[in-house]
């Protein structure tokens, strides 16, 4: 049994030949992967700041808590936007969790604005976006 989003695209990647999505080595496998904990990054902290105001009554939310999970999100954008400018059309498993990730961030948190200030990370979002993968998975409101 496989578990956990990392190791079961791994596996498929090695079920596929190998080095689809995850270089094999040296620079381009450490650079996807880096882009890969960078998406996930994202995401996590995302994620528990959705919970936190989803789950959470209004009167029990920590705003101190809630802003520093939003810090972090912001500051994974940055570090995207920083990089982004560089992006080919080469799609590796660190680009497939970024997009993954601003998709999420679109679906769950559409009005929050991160396009305004990371133009280099939304321009590639848009390219990446009209991969036949990503506009037949992209979440529907």
């Amino acid at each position: 049994m496989l578990y956990d989003s990392r190791v079961i695209c791994e596996y498929l990647d090695a079920l596929a030949g190998g080095g689809k999505l995850f270089p094999l080595a040296g620079a381009a496998r450490w650079q996807a992967l880096r882009r890969q904990a960078l998406g996930d990054g994202i995401l996590d902290a995302g994620i528990l700041r959705r919970y936190e105001l989803a789950q959470r009554p209004e009167a029990l939310r920590w705003q101190d808590w809630l802003a520093g999970q939003q810090a972090k999100v912001d500051h994974g954008l940055d570090a995207a936007e920083h990089e982004a400018g560089g992006w080919t059309d080469k799609f590796d498993i660190g680009h497939v969790t970024l997009a993954c990730a601003l998709g999420w961030i679109n679906f769950r948190f559409p009005d929050s604005g991160w396009r305004a200030k990371r133009p280099l990370l939304a321009a590639w979002f848009a390219r990446a976006s009209l991969r036949p993968s990503l506009a037949q998975t992209a979440p529907r409101t």
